[in-house]
């Protein structure tokens, strides 16, 4: 399945439906009263994180959704049904954003993970609402208001324990074959991986962690070539970066200076990201002798005023690979995740002023102008029993 990890679509919550003016009307009966309903509240719209997906290819050619419209309410205090919510499925690690404004709705990052992008109007009221002591036969109701409508921007970012780093032809792909059941592509040209991958690196029976593969960066990444910076988004929620460096690069240019080109990419992305813990991994020691490999790291990383420590391997043979692993696996199991505290629910209350206050205004100037706004008289009240439905 193609890998799609952006997608823009349109989400319309469900107007609320309108209140509803009638009077009852039944035989021995003539002033019944007020017996106008609510109308029903619009729907939502809704986003479910789920572990089946792994792709946004769904919402590439279907970008529209829109949510039930409440009914409005009918006679016989009948309130109007509420409209029928939708669910949206995206896969776990999706990002939601409000295109208009840039706002970050929020991230589902768990199995399961629920969140609300756009409230359905509110129900209006019918004249039932209205009814008083001195108003008995009250023609007022409220419209249902508008749901909300947004253009979302969703973003897929894969969630990863262990990002990969480096120029085309690195090794990563290489690298993430020796050390999981993935199998990307793997060959001697420039970006041969054109999609982000993942791949389960078991080190012991019970201890694993994922490992994300993005495209190779090049100089001018963030300017847009290559294959740009956009895949760079996948290693935000990584604890620790691969930093791979080929010692031997096949365009014979400087690995030093090959390691301050992907710094500089990271940095003009995203501070955050730069300041990740990042470790420099020399890879491909196996087409010259340990002594030379060794001599050609320490000069770059004096140059490179490195200070960490770094590792020598080979992914095509596995040479060093398994105690690289199990340092990564000792690393992450030293830092875990930090739990993401998500925002509970605020409690959504019927606002009378905002969202009816209006409409009875103009409704109250109509009324002042019908000379017969009561259906009864002062002498109508004698021996009159007024009977409301229940």
């Amino acid at each position: 399945m193609k890998f799609i990890d952006e997608a823009l679509i349109r989400i319309e919550a469900g107007d609320g439906g309108n209140g509803c003016i009638s009077f009852r009307r039944e035989k021995y009966i003539p002033k019944g009263g007020p017996d106008g309903g609510d109308g029903g509240d619009g729907g939502d719209v809704y986003l479910v994180a789920d572990e089946n997906l792994n792709t946004l290819i769904d919402y590439r050619f279907e970008k529209r959704f829109a949510a039930e419209r409440g009914e409005n309410g009918r006679s016989s205090d009948c309130t109007g049904r509420r409209g029928k919510d939708i669910t949206l499925r995206v896969p776990v690690g999706t990002r939601a954003i409000d295109n208009d404004t840039k706002e970050v709705l929020g991230d589902l990052t768990q199995h399961g993970a629920k969140m609300l992008v756009a409230k359905g109007g509110y129900h209006g009221l019918g004249n039932t609402r209205f009814k008083s002591s001195v108003n008995r036969a009250p023609r007022q109701k409220t419209n249902g208001t508008p749901g909300e409508k947004r253009d979302l921007q969703l973003e897929l970012m894969l969630l990863a324990d262990v990002g990969m780093l480096g120029l085309p032809n690195a090794g990563k792909s290489t690298f993430i074959r020796a050390v999981s059941a993935a199998k990307p592509k793997v060959a001697d040209y420039p970006f041969t991986t054109l999609v982000p991958s993942l791949g389960v690196a078991r080190v012991d029976a019970n201890r694993s962690f994922v490992i994300a593969d993005i495209p190779g960066l090049i100089e001018g990444a963030s300017e847009g070539a290559g294959l740009g910076i956009r895949f760079l988004k996948h290693l935000e929620r990584c604890r620790v970066l691969i930093h791979l460096v080929d010692l031997v690069p096949i365009d014979e240019s400087d690995p030093a200076d090959n390691v301050a080109i992907i710094e500089s990419e990271l940095f003009q992305y995203s501070e955050k990201l730069a300041e990740k813990p990042r470790w420099l991994v020399f890879n491909k020691i196996d087409i010259m002798s340990d002594e030379e490999a060794r001599e050609r790291a320490e000069d770059i990383v004096e140059r490179l005023a490195w200070d960490e420590d770094y590792y020598l391997i080979s992914a095509a043979t596995g040479k060093n690979v398994p105690p690289l692993c199990r340092d990564i696996m000792d690393f992450i199991e030293a830092n875990p995740r930090e739990a993401e505290q998500e925002k509970a629910p605020e409690e959504v209350k019927f606002k009378w002023e905002d969202y009816h206050q209006g409409q009875l205004a103009e409704s109250e100037l109509l009324d002042d102008e019908d000379d017969d706004w009561d259906d009864w008289s002062e002498e109508d009240e004698d021996g009159v029993e007024i009977i409301y439905k229940p």
